[in-house]
């Protein structure tokens, strides 16, 4: 009776422990199921889609004299009389400097007396008291006569080359002249600007475009520059080709050495916009990342983009992203390429291309 009573407690007491076993079994795949759901990252999506987007780029440069001539003599001489200073405006062909002259009415004498005898010799020659060899030696030497006083000539009174403003003087009356210039004077009217422009755009510029021209130094003022001259080769390292821009400056308020920023509008492209809390910058690097939603797999990609203007709080994005994708625009630091997520429900109602636009 004894034993009886023991085998059954015995009975009882394994049903109950099969029994709890079997529950906690249950429970535990339970808790895991529960909390492999609550560990998906939550994400924020926004569907993007394309708009019309101005291709406008800004460069920076700085403001050049159209042309700059530097007044100078072949050869040394001492100056007699500098006739302009700087600041001093002048006109193409107006004397600026005056040179020694102390060989001049020699050499004026000489090619006189070249011009007599080479006339002579060419009358005598008519009438058959000369020949044509004594002609042609005369000839020679009257040409070099002629050549050396005008360079003389030249090279004691000096005019400018160009309409322009004087900007250095070097020299005082009584010098020598020297390595520098005795006088340095610009054009500015019109004024340049240099940029480089991106290679790829350069089948997007056109010699008389017109542009917009800012400076600093008039915050409230946008002038109109034109393209000028755009150099035909590509800078292999910088993948950028020089482009010339001239202002008109009619008023002579823009100087050379103004800092400029130049505003280039290339028209409008079509591009996908994102916010820019889309936007992932890769760490050590400059690559930029977005993920995408995939709503079949509810899994995200990790797309590398390249990126295009910057437009109020979007991005212009070049490549990487395509018209309707959805991207994660909050959630993204617990994200991996492939990684599955659980949509946020502050997610807002997808907008369509027409509400978009």
């Amino acid at each position: 009776m004894y034993y009886r009573h023991i085998l059954s407690a015995t009975i009882i007491s394994a049903s109950i422990l099969s029994f709890t076993s079997c529950s906690s079994g249950d429970k535990s795949k339970t808790d895991k199921n529960v909390a492999t759901e609550e560990t998906l990252p939550i994400v924020e999506i926004q569907k993007v889609y394309e708009q019309d987007v101005p291709q406008i780029t800004e460069y920076t440069a700085t403001i050049e004299a159209f042309k700059t001539n530097n007044i100078t003599s072949s050869t040394p001489n001492r100056i007699k009389n500098i006739l302009v200073d700087i600041g001093s405006h002048v006109s193409k062909g107006q004397k600026v400097v005056v040179l020694d002259d102390v060989n001049i009415e020699q050499l004026r004498v000489r090619l006189e007396n070249y011009r007599k005898e080479y006339d002579r010799a060419v009358k005598l020659l008519e009438i058959g008291g000369g020949t044509q060899q004594a002609v042609d030696q005369l000839k020679t030497e009257l040409d070099a006569a002629t050549r050396q006083y005008s360079n003389i000539l030249e090279n004691t009174v000096l005019v400018s080359p160009i309409d322009g403003v004087v900007t250095a003087r070097n020299y005082d009356p009584g010098d020598m002249t020297g390595n520098l210039p005795i006088l340095t004077i610009e054009q500015m009217k019109p004024v340049k600007v240099i940029v480089n422009v991106s290679e790829s755009d350069f089948a997007k510029i056109h010699k008389g475009d017109k542009v917009e021209v800012k400076c600093d130094v008039y915050p409230d003022e946008v002038f109109t520059g034109t393209v000028y001259l755009i150099h035909p080769s590509i800078d292999a390292a910088t993948r950028t080709f020089v482009t010339e821009i001239t202002i008109a400056n009619a008023d002579n308020r823009i100087r050379p050495g103004m800092f400029a920023r130049v505003i280039i509008n290339f028209g409008v492209s079509k591009h996908v916009v994102v916010p820019d809390r889309a936007v992932v910058k890769q760490s050590g690097s400059g690559n930029k990342y977005i993920y995408v939603y995939n709503p079949e797999t509810k899994t995200v990609n990790y797309n590398r983009v390249e990126l295009g203007q910057r437009i109020d709080n979007s991005y212009e994005i070049i490549d990487g992203v395509t018209n309707g994708n959805d991207v994660v625009i909050a959630g993204q630091s617990r994200l991996a390429d492939g990684v599955q997520v659980e949509l946020s429900k502050s997610t807002p109602t997808q907008p369509t291309p027409d509400s978009a636009e």
